[in-house]
């Protein structure tokens, strides 16, 4: 029974932990962008330079 009630607490003690970092993120504004994930996909991605690449980067005989 004593097992039970340890685990309880620390099920309450990580879920208030949760709870907390929610708010904190809300409080600090990291939820606060709506129009970004819904048109990422349309944004074209910039290629990065193919030199730096490590595959293209082996020696040639």
């Amino acid at each position: 029974m004593g097992a039970l009630v340890v685990l309880i607490l620390i099920s309450l003690v990580v879920a208030v932990g949760f709870l907390i970092a929610f708010f904190w993120s809300v409080k600090t504004g990291q939820m606060n962008d709506d129009y970004t994930p819904s048109v990422r996909i349309l944004f074209e991605n910039n290629k990065k330079n193919e030199n730096n690449n490590p595959l293209n980067n082996q020696q040639k005989l």
